[in-house]
């Protein structure tokens, strides 16, 4: 059913794009911006239209000009697409305090401490959740005109990406939008060649009295990835004979069927990870009908005082390991793991397959104390959630969870106050007592102060269901885990005119798990807090040169068991301006440097990156050459990427490593192409 699905919104996709470009027009303003204005579904502005803040209203369709903007589903505030050229990395699928093992689509993991705030039930896989697409960064638009978006960016070792979007309101009532990414790279070692396929669709429709809403969002995601284990000795990198690093050994894959070609996404020995996410919900206002009159007609309102709510989500993931040339003494040897023997020349198939489907019914009263403020609410919601799992027994396993929610939000119509708080708590089932709690305030100063913003977490939650010994990925030390507790607490101090962020962030663990070796997970039973402080700051030198200043410090107590260097920073020296009216360049150098610490090993059995202190990392800094330029709508970005290791001693050899065994790449080049078209 997926892959019809699949078929059936790529053609879609290639339809309206063949479709669009041929009525292709320029959508610049005088300054070189895309001109927009606001809108949204969810809410109205001061007089009852759906205006000024989020919300279809009746515009002029035959403009040149067009009025698109967008909002993350589930929040209110109303976002405007991104012209800029000065930071790639707000463009590329993994951020840059992200490190992953070598090769793009390969398991990546956050410099920074980031656990799981996420009560109730959970497989337990997330090493490729950066590259995925989630209902959290699903962008719901609104425009005048049909939009598209052509992304290709090209990399050393035939490492490509392609990116598709396209919007389009068929009415001023109906929107929808459909998106697919397709990540690709072979790598340079052995059995390191990855790929990512993501799909996702939504349509959006407002009944014309607009009491009725209708969202529904298709989400799909494919992520393949080798695993090679780590070199067998990553000292030979230095003394290579053709200076090629597919010449070394690995620790997985057998090495006389390993290719290395960009249009071969076979997954021999490795991960293949594919999840499925449909939603549909429906709301239904009821509230207070009005009108206001004109010189030239009249304006039907509405306020709504009462939704009722219904959203159905269904899940499918399947997690799979699998090595069908699976070497018995490459596994005592490098992971201590130990196989039905196996004659000398013939090879093991290995796999580890859990694969769940979930569905959620949720009911929701949603209560609107101002009218004429739809972006203060009042939420309660109630969730039966059914839960079924496939292992290697092949045996269907059946869970169940009931919980309930509430939220409050309230954007004020001056826009100076903006609170969220929301709290979740699960009566019974597989999760029965996880909890979470969170709240944000948020208050504007004055536009010369700046804005600040604290917020407090605090979430209870049930084991990830890896450590259940259910699960057929091997896990030692599978008992009656106790609930993990965390509770953060952050500020964040922004000005606009100063061009500074300031954030600062206090984590309190307790019963924190993770994983020790390949396969042994342990708990935390004692309390141990993370403090993480982090500045962003942009530095104008002069009239065209600019420093962007990214520092990042962090600090554990006690013998925490976690991996995160203390110090990681990013800097960028950029010359940019606007010149010959259309052109807006950022050129300069980039900088990322973290200090020395000890990195997370990984475990490519189970997918789990897991604590270590045997061995400790000491990176040279990497700098990265960036030329971007816009040219109207037209977006080109070229990186010349890990400089470092051109530098004495060893030149072209002075290889970075994300973890033990693991290298980065050397020299690597990256030229990508963004262009929009409007009809």
């Amino acid at each position: 059913m997926n892959n019809r699905i699949f078929k059936i919104l790529v053609l879609v996709a290639l339809f309206l794009i063949a479709t669009t470009s041929m009525a292709q027009r320029t959508m610049q303003s005088a300054d070189g911006t895309i001109p927009t204005n606001t809108g949204g579904f969810n809410n109205r502005g001061a007089n009852g239209q759906r205006g000024s803040d989020t919300s279809f209203k009746a515009r002029d369709f035959s403009a040149d000009t067009i009025n698109i903007t967008y909002r993350y589903f589930d929040k209110n505030k109303t976002n405007f697409l991104d012209s800029t050229v000065s930071d790639f990395n707000t463009r590329f699928p993994l951020p840059y305090d992200y490190n992953h093992l070598g090769n793009l689509g390969t398991a990546a993991k956050s410099f920074l401490f980031n656990p799981l705030l996420k009560a109730g039930f959970d497989a337990g896989f997330h090493q490729y959740d950066v590259y995925n697409f989630t209902l959290e960064n699903t962008k719901l638009y609104q425009t005048t005109k049909p939009f598209t978006e052509l992304v290709y960016l090209l990399g050393s070792s035939a490492e490509q990406i392609i990116n598709v979007t396209h919007t389009q309101n068929k009415k001023e009532n109906l929107n929808f939008s459909i998106e697919y990414r397709f990540i690709n790279a072979p790598g340079v070692l052995k059995n390191q060649n990855a790929s990512v396929n993501n799909t996702r669709f939504t349509l959006q429709y407002q009944s014309p009295n607009k009491r009725y809403h209708l969202t529904t969002i298709y989400i799909a995601n494919k992520d393949a990835s080798s695993e090679n284990g780590g070199t067998v000795d990553y000292k030979r990198l230095d003394s290579l004979a053709l200076g090629n690093p597919f010449e070394l050994p690995v620790r997985l894959g057998l090495g006389s069927v390993i290719t290395r070609n960009p249009f071969n996404t076979t997954v021999n020995t490795g991960n293949i990870y594919q999840q499925t996410l449909i939603l549909l919900r429906q709301q239904y206002d009821l509230g207070q009908k009005d009108s206001t009159v004109t010189d030239s007609s009249v304006i039907k309102l509405f306020y709504p005082r009462l939704r009722l709510q219904h959203q159905f989500t269904y899940k499918e993931n399947n997690f799979l390991f699998r090595d069908v040339y699976a070497d018995s003494t490459n596994y005592a040897t490098y992971f201590n793991y130990h196989l039905n023997g196996n004659a000398k020349g013939y090879y093991d198939t290995i796999s580890f397959k859990d694969s769940w489907s979930i569905i959620d019914n949720e009911l929701s009263l949603i209560s609107f104390p101002d009218k004429k403020n739809a972006s203060q609410f009042i939420k309660a919601s109630a969730t039966m959630q059914n839960i079924s799992g496939t292992f290697n027994d092949s045996n269907n396993h059946k869970y169940y969870n009931i919980f309930i929610g509430g939220e409050y939000r309230n954007r004020t119509k001056n826009r100076v106050w903006d609170i969220e708080a929301n709290a979740q708590l699960f009566l019974s089932g597989y999760n029965a007592g996880d909890y979470s709690a969170y709240i944000s305030l948020q208050k504007l100063l004055s536009k010369k102060v700046g804005t600040l913003q604290v917020g407090f977490q605090n979430v209870n939650r049930t084991a990830s269901f890896i450590y259940n010994p259910v699960s057929s990925f091997t896990v030692n030390n599978r008992v009656s885990y106790n609930k993990e507790n965390t509770i953060k607490i952050w500020g964040t101090y922004f000005n606009k005119q100063l061009n500074l962020s300031l954030t600062s962030e206090y984590f309190l663990a307790s019963n924190y798990l993770y994983f020790d070796s390949f396969y042994s997970a342990r708990q935390d039973a004692t309390i141990f807090n993370v403090l993480h402080i982090a500045l962003d700051k942009k530095f104008k030198l002069s009239k065209y040169i600019n420093l962007y200043s990214e520092i990042h410090l962090q600090q554990t107590t006690g013998n925490a068991p976690v991996n995160i260097p203390k110090v990681l920073t990013r800097q960028r020296i950029a010359f940019e301006g606007n010149f010959y009216k259309n052109l807006y360049l950022s050129t300069g150098l980039e900088f990322r440097y973290h200090s020395r610490y000890n990195p997370s090993g990984y475990s490519p059995l189970n997918g789990q990156f897991y604590y270590q202190s045997s061995y400790s990392l000491w990176n040279r800094p990497d700098i990265n050459f960036f030329l971007n330029f816009r040219i109207k709508t037209f977006k080109a970005f070229f990186r010349l990427e890990n400089l470092n290791t051109m530098l004495p001693p060893n030149g072209y050899k002075s290889y970075n490593y994300s973890t033990e065994q693991y290298p980065m790449q050397t020299v690597w080049t990256r030229f990508g192409i963004w262009w929009n078209f409007v009809n």
